[in-house]
């Protein structure tokens, strides 16, 4: 790769992330606004009742995905014989699924005892259709970095879709407030999609298309079919075991800390997945671009989530109201587990984009069994305690095998990356002891108490921060500023 493309690879990745990051800050704080305003409209039976459905949804989405997305992005010069063999097997898939969740619905009603959820899970699997028919035009846009209008489309669908599910829900609607928020927004993204990409498909399908694009992104459906299973699978056996309220404090948990651990990783993952798929060929840059991003990543999530736990209980108080109290010990639990969540997908993606997508498939099958077993036999001898540390074992586990496989296929070793953000967390853990010990010597009230703690906490990690310049600061520095400086200079 000369100076120019390297140049221009560089361009097209910093400006990805400007706009990814105004796409998935503005819907993240648009669906947290949302969902704040939701949460003192319905009651956690309501968020319960989807979350239940939700594993059958997100298997039904992955297997219509099929892991050729990621196949299209890989591959260096899609055709339009590509691209429409993959629309046309999309939709197919969304119609054979939703047959199966359609007369499915009853039996799935009486495994959790609950009638309602088979008209539920009739309507909301529609979505299916509608998402089939966006998955191409959305991977193109990916693929040629066109990361602005994602945004601009996420952002317009998340405000009109969360604006009807409010009044909805105003209104009294319940449960189907919730329901209509998924098929509202995706419907809206698919109709400006198609009107605003001239692409169109031909009327084609080309087995040796499939089978080549197959090869590839078999391997990372497996994987992200396993993944998905994995992930919901707390909602299952919640669901199962105790009472859809129960499951709806979980959801609300599980939910808010995953806009921390997952938010700022997800607006790299769709910027450096092609930015790798590019860069595939040079595994030192590799190596760089990883490090950078870990040291980015810790540097500004570590510290995020050992505030919220800090202030866990006054948050959910705040902004939910008191009937969500009992999400707050699940939520502190689960916080520890997205430390190593935070860094699990730019290990993981670094291999699946230099083409080792058999070898992330066979990793994933032995990480997620393991959690899997792990959730299980927690439910089986500790309850709800026991499906929260298997979970918080999960991830862990799961990103230490992500390490190693980087390790092994990348050259950044694992030792080398758990030296390099050994300084983050030490520093990290050490403000969140010291603010703790601060609100309990001072003993304000709830909310005077957690105002103390964050800003005792701010305090001592940036004095930290500037008196040390840790590696991690000024890696963060050397990537946000740039952005900053592209947005105040815009091209002319």
């Amino acid at each position: 790769m000369n100076e120019t493309e390297t140049k221009g690879l560089r361009q097209k990745a910093t400006s990805g992330v400007i706009w990814t990051a105004v796409q998935k800050y503005s819907v993240t704080f648009i669906t947290f606004v949302s969902d704040i305003v939701l949460a003192r409209l319905l009651t956690p039976y309501d968020f319960g009742c989807v979350e239940m459905l939700a594993i059958f949804m997100l298997l039904s989405e992955t297997i219509v995905h099929g892991g050729f997305g990621s196949a299209l992005i890989q591959k260096k010069r899609p055709t339009q014989e590509d691209y429409s063999t993959i629309f046309f097997w999309n939709l197919g898939m969304a119609a054979l699924l939703y047959v199966v969740l359609f007369f499915c619905a009853p039996s799935i009603a009486r495994f959790y005892k609950i009638p309602l959820l088979s008209s539920v899970l009739r309507v909301q699997g529609l979505v299916l259709f509608v998402y089939a028919f966006n998955i191409v035009q959305a991977n193109q846009l990916r693929k040629q970095f066109r990361f602005k209008a994602i945004a601009l489309v996420s952002v317009i669908t998340s405000v009109v879709a969360l604006s009807i599910t409010i009044a909805l829900a105003y209104k009294g609607f319940g449960v189907w407030a919730l329901v209509a928020k998924n098929l509202i927004a995706t419907g809206l993204t698919s109709l400006i999609f198609w009107f605003y990409i001239k692409w169109r498909p031909s009327l084609v399908f080309s087995w040796k298309s499939f089978k080549e694009l197959f090869s590839f992104g078999f391997y990372i459906f497996l994987s992200n079919l396993v993944t998905s299973f994995s992930a919901k699978l707390q909602g299952l056996l919640i669901g199962k075991v105790y009472s859809p309220s129960t499951m709806g404090y979980y959801s609300k948990a599980s939910g808010t800390e995953g806009v921390a651990s997952s938010t700022i990783s997800q607006i790299l993952d769709q910027v450096t997945y092609p930015l790798y798929a590019e860069a595939q060929d040079d595994l030192n840059r590799l190596c760089n671009i990883v490090k950078r991003l870990v040291l980015a990543l810790s540097y500004v999530t570590f510290p995020l989530l050992f505030i919220l736990l800090l202030v866990a209980k006054p948050m959910f108080v705040l902004l939910y109201s008191e009937k969500w109290l009992p999400s707050v010990p699940y939520f502190q639990v689960l916080c520890i587990g997205g430390l190593a969540h935070c860094l699990q997908s730019v290990n993981f993606h670094t291999v699946s984009a230099i083409g080792k997508s058999k070898v992330t498939f066979v990793w994933t099958m032995i990480k997620r069994g393991v959690g899997i077993v792990c959730i299980v036999g927690g439910l089986a001898m500790f309850g709800m305690k026991g499906i929260l540390a298997g979970a918080v074992f999960n991830a862990w586990f799961a990103y230490f095998v992500n390490m190693g496989l980087v390790s092994k296929h990348i050259g950044y070793k694992w030792y080398r990356q758990l030296l390099d953000l050994f300084p983050v967390l030490a520093a990290s853990v050490v403000c969140a002891v010291l603010s703790y010990l601060c609100g309990r010597l001072l003993h304000f009230d709830m909310y005077l108490d957690g105002v103390v703690k964050l800003l005792v906490y701010a305090v001592l990690y940036l004095g930290w921060s500037f008196a040390f310049k840790p590696e991690a600061f000024l890696n963060s520095k050397d990537i946000v500023l740039p952005l900053f400086s592209k947005i105040k200079k815009p091209k002319r």
